[in-house]
């Protein structure tokens, strides 16, 4: 029986086109503008390693002074100096343990054909790759012992590798950076999480495009490689690059993986002894407990997803609302001329509940009809963002998930507005009608 009322829903779309058609295109606006900023959101929000994100971890310190400072003040920065990610590195915390900070300067191809031209990437350490499982398509990253002296090699990425060297596999090739040659051991096979979470601070933001090319972290302190990205310095520092070193300037991002989410105690106090230690040696003034985020509580340390979005959805979602009551009032005047019908029906001994079947089973028909032509309308415009902000690009992309929900929410919305109009219908009473014939 359902089957055949569901036939009936879809005969009824032919019955009053001019109605039908304005029903479903008010529901696929409404679907549509909901689905595209929910799916911004749910890209934006999302987590992007679920299945170790509560074992990534950033430790931080504060190393302000403390001057104009109480406790339970925020912190100076999310960054740490050099002495204090170097002391991260060779603590032995965690199963892995990475800091990074951006590089940036000319590159010089070998080809002829491509002028020498600026690249951006990253410095950081080998245990980098198998934390945030970087896939590769060639090769692997660089040894322990390269990390150690600071080796001259780079792993490229991707797009980097086809620009510098077309399709050739480039590993063992020699790349030109900085006046420097650094031998390539590696290429990445297009790693971009969407957020960058491992990287939001010093970048181009937590929405940036990949990073061109990764070196070894100790390789840009040995070469003194200007640092490309975020700095705060609270001291007056000499010049040079050692007194940077030297400085409680903070412009390091530091990770550590942990064997398992039970070991963030232990992590916190070695972070906070660390903190006590250093603070006997005249360093740390505000005597601040040490901070660990793991992925998520980090992104939303750093307000990844900021207010204006989630504000952006509630209002999306009011304009499915006002949608839904014009749909209301559509089914209304839909069903209304339908009254004789039902109480030919009613007459012949169909029950209430059969014609409130009857009826939704069209609703839901008609939010069918919407959600396919909302989830046009919702790829439409994820496009268009994403052709207007580069920022917004990589999060304008519709998943399985987003789909499903385009046309729950669709039916559902139809149901839901179909609900007063069908019950209204069921109220017909047989012996009226049949007189008023």
């Amino acid at each position: 029986m359902l089957g055949y009322y569901f036939m009936l829903g879809v005969r009824s779309l032919r019955r009053n086109p001019l109605l039908t058609s304005l029903m479903v295109l008010i529901l696929a606006v409404g679907v549509a503008a909901s689905v595209s900023t929910l799916t911004i959101l749910h890209i934006m929000s999302g987590d992007p390693i679920p299945h170790k994100s509560e074992r990534l971890i950033v430790p931080m310190v504060d190393n302000a002074p403390a001057e104009n400072y109480s406790p339970g003040d925020e912190r100076g920065d999310d960054q740490l100096s050099y002495k204090d990610a170097v002391a991260l590195l060779a603590s032995g915390q965690g199963e892995r343990r990475t800091v990074i900070r951006g590089v940036g300067g000319p590159m010089e191809p070998q080809r002829k054909d491509i002028p020498i031209f600026a690249s951006s990437g990253l410095s950081l350490t080998n245990d980098f790759f198998a934390m945030f499982e970087v896939p590769f398509k060639h090769g692997s990253a660089w040894s322990a012992a390269d990390d150690k002296a600071g080796a001259d090699v780079m792993v490229l990425s991707a797009k980097l590798a086809e620009k510098l060297f077309g399709d050739a596999n480039p590993l063992g090739q020699r790349v030109r950076f900085m006046g420097q040659d650094y031998g390539v051991v590696g290429v990445t096979a297009g790693w971009n999480p969407v957020p960058r979470y491992h990287r939001i601070i010093g970048g181009d933001g937590a929405f940036a495009e990949e990073d061109e090319f990764y070196i070894p972290f100790h390789n840009a302190i040995r070469r003194e490689m200007p640092h490309n990205g975020s700095m705060s310095c609270s001291d007056n520092r000499d010049p040079g690059y050692q007194a940077l070193l030297d400085s409680e300037c903070t412009w390091i991002q530091p990770w550590v993986e942990l064997h398992s989410v039970a070991d963030r105690a232990q992590l916190k106090a070695y972070m906070d002894a660390y903190v006590a230690e250093q603070g006997k040696l005249g360093r740390m003034p505000r005597k601040a407990p040490s901070e660990l985020y793991n992925v998520m509580e980090w992104l939303e340390h750093r307000k990844v997803v900021g207010n204006d979005s989630r504000l952006s959805a509630m209002l999306a979602f009011g304009f499915l609302i006002l949608c839904l009551v014009n749909t209301i009032g559509l089914l209304l005047a839909k069903f209304s001329v339908r009254a004789p019908e039902v109480g030919v029906r009613r007459a012949l001994g169909a029950s209430r509940k059969e014609i409130f079947t009857q009826f939704l089973i069209e609703s839901a028909v008609i939010g069918l009809a919407g959600g396919l032509l909302g989830l046009l309308l919702a790829l439409g415009a994820l496009s268009l963002i994403g052709s207007v902000s580069k920022a917004l690009e990589i999060t304008t992309r519709m998943d399985w998930q987003m789909l499903i929900v385009t046309f729950v929410m669709s039916v559902a919305a139809a149901v839901l507005a179909g609900l007063l109009p069908t019950w209204r219908a069921c109220q017909v009473t047989p012996a009226m009608q049949l007189k008023s014939q």
